[in-house]
């Protein structure tokens, strides 16, 4: 046995490993699975549905659902595995978003009872299926009407035992009418909501007049939770043209005097309660919100709400200026129109979608019509072979009674009558009671009316102004049945008041005390007044630079890494002389090895600030030119990296400066000879000749800081100069 067992692995020989290219690979492998989950899964068609909405809502309708009972959701879930084989898990979580009680829809298409859950809550679930019940809503008729007659194209279901419809014959654009959000492979799709009537409205205007302007008859979204949008027409235009584009929108409020508290009672669709509560508590523990006592959500019988309880005192709409701001109570909504389109994905702006519609939908009513001509035809032609034994009743009789064989007797009337064989077959099974006179007269009365009726579904067929005209009296029958007033309010953009958080906070004047290790520490002015204590420093350290300003203040503090980082000083936490203050590098977040050098304070972006470099170069920069029309934290290239810099001074107006070298050379010149850059990065020009090789510029500061007797003795008239040698009485003063 052993034997043969070594003989087998002997003979055996891997198959060698074909080589094929990664493109390849992905081209077979992964395309296919990309493709799948565009067209069969997370893209909606022109009908407003994906596979997984549309398998769902065709099982309820052929369960009788459209105007029946409620019955258990787990049976409607049940059923629709027949047709959708992605488990019940998924069935039932795609039919509660089309739940009344969900309210993720302007016109939910399912009639609920229990709970489903809420659209505007992340962490309210939904109840098992087997606690919930549902039925198809009555505007699903108009989803419905005519699938009977060929409208729509059927396919086997993934077995093959089953038909099930491609698309469903709306009628009215549903895929403007309800959101719809998918992530694909590669792509996505968000599609906001529209007023039903304005839809309408649109779409009928649009089949009269194709250059008409869409905006003027639906000029914005319409969202199930209401809330308001903050309306830029130009805006709207490129989004309603393109199909991309993005809006804000924000929550609505009341005030409740006698309670002091903000109810929120309609918020952004695109948010939800507990981001809201919870931005809102992380900006009160972070004392950015201290107008806040509470928060909480109170939703219950009477509908959506969220209250704040606040502080008294406190200005109502100013504070919610604050909270549109800092929390998601104003939130924006990016559109993203893509549909797949005879299963190829297109992004379409809005009037491009009603004209795919109309022609879906002009397609529908073409094959019911054809499907009714049919029908009136066949009947017709039958009417027609009973209307030739009109007067000669007794003779049919006759051929039936004296035909010896059953297979026999329509032949015999085929050729007794001149008539075909369906002709034929459809007298011979008249019954023996409706062989007389007035039957037969009743039924080849219709004849006239029938021609008349194939004659005018002909004319209509053959016009698509008047199948054109038939759709618009559906979308206007449509309008007026279901059509709801809009949710969402218009705030033009010019009457919304944004929010300045200058507005809302203190000014006072303060000092600022900036250590060399990069330690500051704010003090305001009454604390300073009647402090006794000592600056506490840490060992080593030493205070550098003392800077008298206000609490809404801008502050820039310059590093060695040719960057510099800008904050208020209010957002600097007020602090004591007798505490070491705040960690510049840890509260701006500095890079790992990046050190502070110097700090500017800036009512006003006046004067320049002035630059020294080791090799004796001086660049004189506008302070404007660190001035950003966006909030910027951090600002790169703020200053020449060619030479190691040495000193920074923020100058008001020219005056004179002195610069040491480490050869034991001064020189003092005025800053009016340093020509003014635009250019933050410049090298400026050379103020001190640096003559001795290996020597540099180890500093420069004000003259009157700089502890030197004789200025003038320093004193350069034309720049660049060498500079004196350092007097006997002034070599106590440190070079560095």
């Amino acid at each position: 046995m052993a034997k043969k067992k070594k003989q087998v692995e002997e003979s055996y020989i891997p198959a060698p490993i074909a080589e094929e290219l990664i493109t390849d690979t992905l081209e077979k492998n992964y395309m296919p699975y990309a493709m799948s989950v565009i067209v069969s899964r997370a893209i909606p068609e022109i009908d407003g549905l994906k596979p997984a909405h549309r398998k769902l809502l065709y099982t309820m309708y052929k369960m009788g659902l459209l105007g029946g009972k409620l019955t258990k959701s787990a049976n409607i879930v049940g059923q629709t595995m027949k047709l959708n084989p992605h488990g019940d898990g998924a069935i039932y979580e795609t039919m509660v978003r089309l739940t009344e009680g969900n309210e993720a829809l302007l016109h939910p298409l399912v009639e609920s009872q229990g709970n489903f859950g809420k659209q505007y809550s992340r962490d309210m679930a939904y109840a098992a299926s087997r606690y919930t019940e549902a039925r198809l809503a009555p505007i699903c008729q108009e989803l419905f009407g005519d699938i009977n007659k060929n409208t729509v194209k059927f396919v086997d279901n993934y077995d093959g035992e089953l038909q099930e419809p491609t698309l469903l014959p709306v009628a009215f654009p549903n895929i403007l009418v309800n959101p719809n959000q998918g992530i694909a492979v590669g792509m996505a799709s968000n599609i906001c909501s529209f007023n039903l009537r304005e839809v309408c409205a649109a779409t009928i205007e649009y089949m009269k007049h194709p250059n008409c302007d869409i905006l003027e008859l639906m000029p914005a979204p319409d969202f199930p939770l209401g809330a308001e949008l903050l309306y830029d027409k130009e805006q709207m235009r490129e989004i309603y043209e393109t199909g991309r584009g993005s809006f804000k929108m924000r929550a609505v409020y009341e005030y409740d005097k006698a309670n002091n508290c903000i109810e929120i009672k309609e918020i952004p669709y695109s948010t939800t309660v507990e981001a809201i509560l919870s931005k809102v508590m992380e900006l009160v523990k972070a004392n950015k919100l201290k107008e806040i006592s509470d928060a909480r959500d109170e939703t219950g019988l009477n509908g959506f709400k969220l209250t704040f309880d606040l502080k008294r005192g406190t200005d109502p709409d100013a504070l919610m200026l604050k909270l549109y701001k800092l929390t998601p109570l104003e939130d924006s909504f990016a559109c993203n129109f893509n549909i797949l389109i005879d299963n190829i994905p297109k992004v379409l702006g809005v009037k491009e979608i009603i004209s795919e519609w109309v022609r879906f939908r002009m397609g529908c009513i073409k094959n019911a019509l054809k499907f009714d001509i049919d029908k009136k035809s066949e009947k017709l032609h039958l009417l027609t072979g009973l209307k030739k034994i009109l007067m000669d009743i007794d003779k049919a009789i006759s051929i039936i009674r004296h035909t010896e064989l059953e297979s026999d007797v329509i032949p015999n009337l085929m050729s007794g009558f001149s008539i075909d064989k369906v002709q034929a077959e459809y007298i011979a099974e008249i019954k023996l009671r409706n062989l007389n006179k007035e039957y037969i007269l009743n039924r080849t009365a219709e004849i006239e009316r029938l021609i008349e009726e194939i004659d005018e579904l002909n004319r209509i067929i053959s016009s698509e102004k008047e199948i054109k005209k038939l759709i618009a009296k559906q979308l206007d029958a449509i309008a007026k049945k279901y059509g709801k007033e809009r949710k969402t309010k218009l705030i033009e953009n010019a009457e919304v008041t944004e929010y300045n958080e200058s507005n809302f906070i203190d000014d006072y004047p303060l000092t600022l005390f900036v250590t060399r290790d990069g330690y500051v520490k704010k003090v305001s002015a009454t604390s300073l007044k009647f402090t006794t204590s000592e600056h506490k420093l840490k060992e080593g350290d030493e205070i550098i630079q003392t800077i008298e300003t206000t609490n809404k203040c801008e502050l820039m503090f310059f590093t060695n890494k040719s960057t510099v980082y800008k904050a208020y000083a209010y957002d600097i936490p007020d602090s004591k002389v007798s505490s070491l203050g705040e960690y510049v590098p840890g509260l701006l977040g500095f890079e790992q090895d990046e050190k502070f050098l110097y700090a500017v304070a800036c009512d006003t972006y006046q004067g320049f600030v002035l630059f020294a470099f080791a090799n004796g170069k001086m660049a004189k920069v506008e302070l404007e030119n660190y001035q950003t029309k966006s909030n910027r934290k951090k600002l790169i290239n703020a200053y020449s990296d060619k030479s190691e810099i040495k000193s920074i001074i923020r100058l008001l107006e020219d005056t004179d400066i002195v610069a040491f070298a480490d050869n034991n050379k001064v020189i003092s010149v005025d800053t009016s000879l340093i020509p003014l850059k635009s250019t933050k990065s410049t090298q400026g020009v050379q103020v001190m000749k640096i003559t001795k090789k290996g020597a540099k510029l180890v500093r420069a500061c004000l003259a009157k800081d700089s502890g030197l007797d004789n200025i003038k003795h320093y004193k350069a008239r034309n720049i660049p100069a060498a500079g004196s040698f350092l007097r006997t009485e002034d070599t106590q003063i440190s070079l560095f």
